[in-house]
């Protein structure tokens, strides 16, 4: 517990400081989804799965700093860029001494640019919007309240399992008392934030607060697949990088659309 109040006390004060910051806060968005990345591959290849990790992790960082720049990508050169990562992978396979799973190769590779970078790079495409530092520490508190919420809750409450077979640790008392304190911290935090109106800004919360959770199981279920406890050991008492921002992962494109779409 003292690792975690510590660590989430150094992250908290991190996070704050970045925000306000918005060079600053791309750069610490790049290294939150390099780290987990390399977490990712590390879990997979447990599995032994090889996948392209120089590639993958070029084409991680290069998403939030060319949303950060406001490179002008097109709906056309999105998909043309696909279709060229999918060639340059299936050419690299062939370049292999040995053929071995290029078909899981492939797609796990792709998978976590897709899972990890380019949802976390709607963080950066937030930070750029009228109100962005405000509503980054929105979604950034809302979301992480609830696992403050479950996991406090659930240490002392927790009883009834929530789905045991992805995660034993996590329970049904912790999983509403995180609902509810997400709902709290962000009613309070919301009051700061002008260009959304309050019904549309409660509506949101409990969608972010249900989804977070959602975000957190499906990391669980991931780490049950490849047999490990946390992704990593990088952050005292939490486990790996890509254990802190699990919950992030689903809830940042979510708030994003959401908010495009209202204003």
């Amino acid at each position: 517990m003292r690792k975690r109040v510590i660590t989430s006390i150094v992250l908290g004060v991190s996070v704050i400081a970045a925000i306000l910051y918005a060079p600053l806060w791309t750069f610490l968005v790049a290294v939150a989804i390099a780290v987990s990345l390399y977490e990712f591959f590390y879990m997979v290849e447990k599995k032994g799965v090889r996948l392209f990790k120089a590639v993958a992790l070029c084409a991680g960082i290069l998403i939030p700093v060319t949303i950060h720049f406001r490179f002008p990508v097109l709906e056309g050169i999105q998909f043309i860029s696909v279709v060229v990562a999918l060639f340059l992978f299936f050419l690299l396979e062939l370049t292999k001494r040995e053929t071995h799973q290029p078909i899981l190769s492939i797609s796990a590779t792709v998978f976590a640019i897709l899972y990890i970078s380019w949802c976390l790079s709607f963080l950066v495409r937030i930070r750029l919007l009228p109100e962005g530092a405000l509503l980054c520490g929105f979604l950034i508190l809302v979301t992480k309240s609830s696992d403050v919420g479950a996991y406090l809750w659930g240490k002392k409450y927790g009883k009834a399992p929530l789905l045991k077979r992805v995660s034993p640790q996590k329970s049904l008392e912790g999983s509403i008392g995180g609902f509810f304190t997400s709902i709290a911290a962000g009613t309070l935090f919301s009051l700061l934030i002008t260009s959304i109106g309050f019904w549309e800004k409660f509506f949101l919360i409990i969608i972010l607060a249900v989804i977070s959770q959602l975000g957190d199981l499906f990391e669980s279920l991931l780490k049950r697949d490849c047999q490990v406890k946390d992704s990593g050991k990088i952050v005292p008492g939490m486990g790996g990088a890509l254990d802190v921002v699990d919950s992030i992962i689903f809830t940042a494109p979510t708030f994003y659309l959401y908010v495009t779409m209202i204003q």
